[in-house]
């Protein structure tokens, strides 16, 4: 048991009852209790297999390869439309997670095997995603845009990819391009704050005010 986590869910107004539930399941396993990125995060072998989280309208145990679980069940969702690894169980009462404790045991032993044999997630390769109409227009008038786009990181890329590409509408894609003309340029990725890491990297603590 790990100290940091004590101190957090003690704390916690909301799903408190419902954490310390999943906890309890996750420390009857093999796994490890750690602290990262302010949540209780779960190991097998110092490798991230699961995380428990809160959020406004239900709480969460999630899976950093929940794509690869089998889900007979049907019950693991993805945390966005577009999440190509993890995927997560959604809970709003604790009598659920009570009922449901074989069931989600189960597939935290999938998910420590699946970290045992060394299984790893295919992930969409970066030039297999769409580039939008508009954002290739703009590459064509400013090569020396589409420059700076392509010395971002990979994943830096994908992000701007994705969220060009959401908007139905054509002048609200290109809208969205040039508000962060000047980020790319920069260097800088669609999640990064301005100490210059991602508030994604455990290495930011999510406190600074994220780039506009």
């Amino acid at each position: 048991m790990n100290a940091n986590v004590d101190d957090y869910l003690n704390h916690l107004d909301q799903w408190q009852k419902e954490l310390m539930q999943l906890r309890q399941i996750l420390l009857a396993t093999d796994l490890t209790e750690e602290w990262k990125w302010k949540q209780p995060c779960y190991t097998f072998d110092k490798k991230n297999v699961a995380i428990i989280s809160p959020f406004k309208n239900y709480c969460a145990l999630s899976f950093f390869k929940g794509v690869l679980l089998k889900d007979p069940n049907k019950m693991l969702v993805a945390p966005g439309k577009d999440s190509q690894t993890s995927r997560m169980f959604k809970f709003t009462q604790v009598d659920e997670i009570v009922e449901l404790t074989p069931i989600i045991k189960a597939y935290i032993e999938e998910a420590i095997e699946i970290e045992k044999s060394g299984l790893q997630v295919v992930m969409k390769k970066t030039e297999e995603f769409a580039v939008p109409e508009e954002l290739a227009q703009i590459f064509i008038e400013m090569p020396e845009f589409k420059e700076a786009f392509y010395q971002l990181t990979p994943g830096r890329q994908r992000g701007y990819l994705l969220n060009f590409a959401a908007p139905k509408q054509s002048k609200t894609r290109t809208a969205r391009i040039e508000k962060y003309m000047d980020r790319i340029f920069d260097g800088k990725g669609i999640h990064d704050c301005v100490c210059g890491l991602s508030k994604r990297m455990p290495t930011c603590d999510g406190s600074h005010k994220q780039l506009a």
